[in-house]
């Protein structure tokens, strides 16, 4: 049964991540939503709902019931959200219930409900509920969320540049009603009656049905259409700032998200791990791309953006996804591959070269001591960093010859495989030989070498 739960997981929270079932389970959903839609306006049509009607009541059904299992399904998973995995399961599911997602989702839902219990006349005043569906379709489009929250960030700025507009419409319909309301009384014969011009001016639309025809009324026309342009690039301008920061900001906390999920650099401060998150590069591989041979050099780690990667580790196969990461001790200076990994699917990949690391903690000491110190204290841990959490929140783990449930066993123990993510316990890292007091500090730790993690040999480096 967890294992059910963690792959309908996957599918629906981490569908667009990389799973090629969970995507397929969103172009489902995003398919479902468009017809919904689309069903609502034909429905209208009576000529269509007469002859389609029982096809139409069908496809209905079918929609409904899946948006009702969707929704169902997403309470069962709701503790595996991080955030809420601490909680109760009937607590976690309760504070997912109340997320705008899941609220939107509800409202997808009632219509289907409703239109049990309510008889199909009563049914049609639904109509705005099952329209409400599409906004659906924000879960899957990272973009549309994106200018959400541009529009939230900037609501002040784009309130004060509408009161302005009003403003300026006002004016001009005032002074139109004082030159055209003689000649025009119907058109021009009050303030209000002159609005209707000056909004569609202002607007730029210019409809045709009400324009001036004294001279004066058409030179104070020309004048508030070119003010419309200027006027309606306020609003225009501040959203599309808002929506280009809003981007850029998503994309950093995304980057920021995967360093600081990095055990080596968990513990830094917010403005340490921002600087580490500037280092990273793009890389983009295909399907079937062998990213690092087992044995080669390895002097950079990787951050998986989006796509699938397979880890060959010893007698197993993990399968990371997107934020997941891999070959972190690599940065710590030389060292060699212990596992050949490939992409699945075409992916993007951030990389974090060792040079660019080192050449940061030159100019930032202290943050290499504190980094140093993640290391010195994570010597007597196990010396992989691939733990039985990471694998269940993130990765699919298939088994080469041993049975399914001795695998995450077999990653833990299994030395030759996570050589290149667990801690050289007998040396100092190459990246900190040149600290002012690293030579100290490493003294200080050979006199207790002896009593370090058990089975490390010097030359297990990757």
């Amino acid at each position: 049964m967890t294992r059910l739960r963690w792959r309908l997981y996957r599918w629906l929270e981490l569908g667009s991540a990389g799973d090629p079932q969970g995507r397929w389970f969103d172009r489902l959903l995003i398919a479902l939503v468009l017809a919904a839609v689309a069903l609502v306006a034909l429905e209208t049509v009576p000529s269509l709902a007469s002859e389609w009607g029982d096809s139409f009541a069908l496809a209905e059904l079918v929609i409904g019931t899946t948006f009702l299992a969707e929704y169902l399904a997403r309470l069962w998973v709701a503790n595996l959200h991080p955030p809420y995995r601490k909680d109760r399961p009937l607590m976690a599911r309760l504070r997912y219930a109340l997320q705008p997602a899941a609220i939107v989702d509800l409202l997808a839902v009632l219509p289907f409900v409703l239109g049990i219990l309510l008889v199909p006349t009563d049914f049609k005043v639904l109509v705005i509920l099952r329209l409400a569906r599409f906004f659906k379709l924000a879960r899957y489009s990272p973009a549309l969320r994106s200018l959400t929250n541009a529009l939230l960030s900037e609501r002040h700025a784009i309130g004060a540049s509408l009161i302005i507009i009003f403003g300026v419409v006002m004016l001009a319909a005032t002074a139109m009603y004082m030159v055209e309301r003689q000649v025009q009384p119907q058109a021009f014969g009050t303030i209000p009656d002159a609005v209707w011009w000056a909004m569609t001016t202002v607007t730029t639309v210019g409809y045709g049905d009400v324009v001036p025809v004294t001279p004066a009324g058409k030179v104070l026309g020309g004048l508030v259409m070119l003010l419309g342009y200027g006027l309606l690039a306020l609003p225009v301008g501040i959203v599309a700032t808002a929506f280009a920061r809003e981007i850029h900001s998503r994309d950093f906390a995304v980057t920021w998200g995967m360093v600081a999920r990095v055990p080596l650099f968990q513990d830094l401060r917010a403005a340490d791990i921002a600087e580490i998150a500037r280092l990273l590069r793009g890389r983009s591989v295909k399907a079937g791309q062998v990213i690092s041979q087992r044995g080669e050099p390895a002097n950079s780690m990787f951050f998986i953006a989006s796509g699938l990667i397979e880890m060959t580790i010893g007698q197993s196969r993990v399968h990371l996804e997107e934020g997941g990461f891999f070959g972190e001790m690599a940065v710590l200076g030389e060292r060699r591959r212990s596992a050949t990994v490939m992409a699945t699917s075409d992916a993007q990949l951030m990389v974090l070269d060792s040079q660019d690391l080192h050449a940061l903690l030159i100019r930032k000491p202290d943050l290499a001591r504190r980094i140093l110190d993640e290391v010195r204290r994570r010597r007597d841990l196990p010396r992989g960093d691939i733990v039985e959490e990471e694998i269940a929140e993130a990765a699919e783990v298939e088994p080469a010859g041993e049975p399914a449930d001795e695998t995450e066993d077999a990653l833990a123990s299994d030395g030759e495989g996570l050589s290149d993510m667990g801690p050289d316990t007998e040396m100092l890292p190459d990246l900190f030989s040149d600290l002012p007091d690293a030579q100290d500090r490493d003294q200080d730790d050979d006199g207790g070498a002896e009593g370090g993690s058990p089975g490390v040999k010097p030359d297990d480096k990757t």
